[in-house]
C-alpha cells in the first residue's frame, strides 16, 4: 500500500495553496456555458494554451449551438486544425451542439448523467462543467491531477477514477471547490512531470515523494502568468 498523507497534512497541504493561490480559475478562455463546454471537448490531448489559440477567432464568431451548427464541421475544423484530434472534435462538437439544441433548449445541462450523454463528453469534462459553471465540489482529474495525488501521497490511484473517488473521500468539505484548480495549478507550474520544482514547493516538507529535487537554479517564480490589463 502506498503511503498516504494524513487529514491533518492534507488540511495543511490545501490551506498552503490557498494561501498561494486565493482565487484560482481555469486558464481555457470563454465567453459562456456552451463555449465552455466546447473548449473542455477540445482540450483532451491538447494544452489550454493551444486551445486558446485555435478558439480565440472561433469564439467571436460562434457562442451558442444554433451558431455553431451554423458554422458547420468544414469551417470549424479550420479554426481548431492547430490541435490534436481535431476532425474527431469537430464532429463532436457539432453533434453535441445539434444535441443541446434538440434535448436541452440549447442550455448546458447542470447533472452529470446528462452531460455524459453529450458526444464527446466524458466524466472529467462532466466534472470541469460541474465545477466551474454550476459551483458543486467536483474534481476532474487529468495528467496533471494524476500526477500531484499520487507523487504526493494525497489520494495514490492506480487509475484516473481510482484517484477522483479518493479526492472525494480525502478532500475536506472545505477546499472541494477549488481543489481541482489547485491541483492542476500546482502540476503544472511547481509539481511538473520531468524535474518538480520541489525548492520552491509549497507543500515540500509534507509531500511524500522521495526523489525531490534538490535545491539548484530554478525559474524567478513558479505560476501561472498574469494576463496584462
Amino acid at each position: 500500500m502506498p503511503r498516504k498523507l494524513t487529514p491533518a497534512e492534507i488540511d495543511t497541504f490545501f490551506a498552503r495553496l490557498q494561501k498561494s493561490m486565493p482565487d484560482p480559475k481555469t486558464e481555457l478562455n470563454y465567453v459562456n456555458p456552451y463555449t465552455l463546454l466546447v473548449a473542455v471537448v477540445m482540450s483532451a490531448q491538447a494544452t489550454d494554451k493551444g486551445v486558446n489559440q485555435a478558439t480565440q477567432s472561433l469564439f467571436k464568431l460562434v457562442d451558442t449551438p444554433e451558431k455553431m451548427v451554423a458554422l458547420g464541421e468544414k469551417k470549424l475544423i479550420d479554426h481548431i486544425k492547430t490541435i490534436g484530434l481535431y476532425r474527431m472534435k469537430a464532429k463532436n462538437v457539432i453533434a453535441l451542439s445539434k444535441a443541446l439544441i434538440a434535448n436541452h433548449d440549447s442550455q448546458v445541462p447542470k447533472t452529470r448523467e446528462e452531460l455524459e450523454e453529450l458526444p464527446g463528453v466524458g466524466r472529467k469534462t462532466a466534472n470541469v462543467i460541474l465545477n466551474v459553471i454550476y459551483g458543486e465540489g467536483t474534481i476532474a482529474v487529468d495528467t496533471h491531477v494524476f500526477r500531484v495525488s499520487n507523487r504526493t501521497g494525497l489520494a495514490p490511484g492506480e487509475t484516473v477514477l481510482d484517484v477522483e473517488l479518493a479526492l472525494d473521500k480525502r478532500v475536506p468539505d472545505k477546499y472541494r471547490l477549488h481543489a481541482h484548480h489547485w491541483l492542476i495549478l500546482h502540476g503544472r507550474y511547481t509539481c511538473v512531470a520531468r524535474t518538480p520544482k520541489c525548492p520552491v514547493c509549497v507543500v515540500r516538507d509534507i509531500c511524500l515523494y522521495p526523489h525531490k529535487t534538490p535545491e539548484g537554479p530554478l525559474p524567478k517564480k513558479a505560476g501561472p502568468k498574469k494576463k496584462k490589463k
